[in-house]
This record gives C-alpha cells, structure tokens and sequence, in this order.
C-alpha cells in the first residue's frame, strides 16, 4: 500500500509527521503513543508510516488508522548467510523508495523507535533536509540506531544512563512512551474476552509479534504444571502457535492486539522477552515480571536493568529448564507479598509524561522545518 496525498501546495496547513520502524513490535508500540499524543496536542497533525512489507507492525499500525507503506530494507543478522552480501543493496533500494514516499508526502519531520526500515528513512530523510529524531530504548543501542543517528537531528533516551552513551549536544533523557490504551484495561472484560474462570490466577505470556521458539518451548514443556495451578494466556507469535498444545486453562493466540490491554490487566504475572517497550509498559502497570531475554542479545541488558531495578526475575534461556521455569512462576503466584512490592518497583521504573515529551519535540521540529 503506497501514501497517496494531494499535492504540497494544497495542503500547507497540515503538519505531516512520517513514523517508521518495525520487524518487530518493538520500534512500533512506543510511536504509537507519540502519535497519540502529538494527535492531542495538535488536532491537525497528519500521519503516515513506512515500515517492512509483510511485517508485524503493519497490523498495529493499520488498528491506528494509519495510512502504511512498505519500503526494501536490511538485515544485519549475528549469524553467517550468503543473503547478508545482499543486504547493502536492499538498503540502497530502501533508501530511494523512502525519499519518494517523503517527497510524495510532504513529510514535515521523519520519527523511529529503531528497526532496520528506518536505516533508509532516516537517511533519505536527511538527504530532503527532513529533521529527523531517532528514541532510543534500549540499554544497549541496536546496530539499526547506530546507523540510523548520523542522519538525526535529535534523540531521546528512555533510560536516564543511557544519556552518557551519545553526543551530549542530541541526547535528551525522557523515559520510553506507554500507549494510552494499555493502561485502560479491564480485568472483568479480560474474563469474559478469554473464557477465563474465577478465583484462578492467571499467567500472561507474551513473546512479542514475532513469537520467540526458545520461549514458547519452556511454556509448552511447562504447561501440566502451571495450568494445575493457574490459567495462561500465551501471544506466541505469528505463525508460531502449536495446535497440539490445546488443554484446559491454557489460551493460545498468535498476536494480541486490541485484546491486549485486557490480557495485561487481569495478568497476576507476566512472562516476557526483554524488549524495553514491553518492558516499560509492565512498569507502567506494575506487574510482577519474569524476563527471559533473547541469548546472547542486547535485551540481556535491558533485564538486568529491570533485575536491578527489584519489579523482575531474570531467567537466561541456555540454563533454564521446564521445572525451574515453572517453579519460578509458581513461586511468585504463591507469594502475595513479594509480587506487592515487585508490583511497586515496577511502577518506580516507569516515567511519566514520556510520550508527551517526544510528542512536543517532535512538534517543535516540524514547526521549524515548516517556518523555514
């Protein structure tokens, strides 16, 4: 699906804002509430996102009602593949597709939360004299940040330490953004919306759009011994579930989306990979959280600052087996009072008024553009 507008010249009154990123839902989730926010503060505000053909965002992105077009982009993998020799060449090809589709929107500012889509964006953004602002979430930045920044303008960190690791001039601590609708959920929607039965409590497990296999795995070997105790609500990913896993008090769906909200609430605690906009919503909610992040990956980083923090448990996936993954979440269900003050310390890691922060710079810098 390509952006099709009325040209420049009709339509100088409207702030146009271009999102990019995904993969994954990481780059995804927290845009969205800046969206939201810049929408609140200014109601005539425009947008239109460029992301991966066939990627996960493009369903979150299409539930915002917002205009989505696709653009070739890159993978750097950790692993050795003849594909990767082709890679410099699918981002060249991002990077003119991305400068049509900016130039056929009239893009007043270009915005990414990561992903290897926005490498090309950002950098035919740069090359239109577009303002580009790049947020950074993680502990550790990703290679697709690393690239992307050159070409920005301005960055925002969702971890204060993280200020120290860029150019003092462009770094601006404002916490990670947490969609507005993830705090409004209902746990006696919840009930009814998953089948759920009263007085059992219940483990959410949410493996990101993608699914995670190592962490499906420990679920699925686990699952005679969590469901005598509690339900679980599984988001394995797409095109992840397992059809021969179906057995009571176990609820297997590929992607949550608008059910989301509902399935974080009635949660008593949470199972995770260790993307930090995930991450920061649980903060947000305060839910007791077992981490299990991706081996040998930044998201190592970012549990052990969540660890650190009192609101998580930390599992490295190369050591844990079924029995101690299921002890570890059976212990926490036990426990009232260690999943409190969990509960607590979650909710002090979250930052208030962070999308709102990211929203009016980003304002300020299509406001900019717009006057020049």
């Amino acid at each position: 699906m390509k952006i099709a507008r009325e040209p420049r010249h009709a339509r100088d009154n409207v702030m146009r804002i271009v999102f990019t990123g995904g993969g994954s839902l990481g780059p995804v989730t927290p845009l969205i509430a800046v969206m939201h926010e810049v929408r609140r503060i200014r109601p005539d505000a425009s947008f239109s996102w460029i992301g991966t053909k066939g990627g996960v965002e493009e369903r979150l992105v299409g539930e915002a009602h917002v205009p989505f077009s696709a653009v070739s982009a890159g993978k750097f993998r950790r692993y050795f593949s003849w594909r990767t020799f082709a890679e410099p060449m699918a981002v060249i090809r991002g990077f003119f597709q991305a400068r049509r589709l900016l130039r056929a929107e009239g893009a007043d500012v270009v915005v990414s939360a990561g992903g290897f889509v926005a490498v090309p964006v950002a950098w035919a953004a740069r090359s239109l004299g577009i303002p580009v602002h790049v947020h950074q979430q993680d502990v550790i930045p990703g290679l697709a940040n690393r690239l992307a920044l050159p070409a920005a303008i301005s960055l925002s960190v969702a971890l204060k330490t993280s200020v120290k690791d860029f150019p003092r001039h462009k770094a601006v601590w404002t916490g990670n953004p947490v969609r507005a609708e993830v705090l409004a959920g209902s746990r006696s929607l919840a009930s009814s919306a998953f089948g759920l039965e009263f007085g059992v409590p219940v483990v959410f497990v949410v493996g990101g759009g993608t699914g995670a296999r190592g962490l499906n795995q420990l679920v699925w070997q686990s699952l005679p011994a969590l469901t005598a105790k509690a339900q679980v609500i599984h988001s394995a990913g797409i095109g992840k579930t397992d059809p021969a896993k179906g057995m009571p008090r176990y609820h297997q769906f590929e992607l949550l989306t608008g059910d989301m909200p509902q399935a974080l609430a009635v949660a008593d605690v949470v199972v995770t990979r260790a993307g930090m906009g995930q991450l920061t919503e649980l903060a947000a909610l305060g839910k007791p959280t077992v981490i299990v992040p991706m081996p040998g990956s930044h998201q190592e980083a970012n549990a052990a600052a969540f660890s650190a923090g009192g609101g998580a448990v930390v599992l490295d996936q190369r050591q844990a087996s079924s029995e101690s993954f299921a002890a570890t979440v059976l212990g926490l269900l036990d426990d009232p009072a260690r999943r409190a003050d969990m509960a607590d310390k979650m909710r002090a890691m979250s930052v208030s008024d962070a999308a709102g922060r990211i929203a009016r710079t980003v304002i300020s810098l299509a406001d900019a553009r717009r006057k020049g």
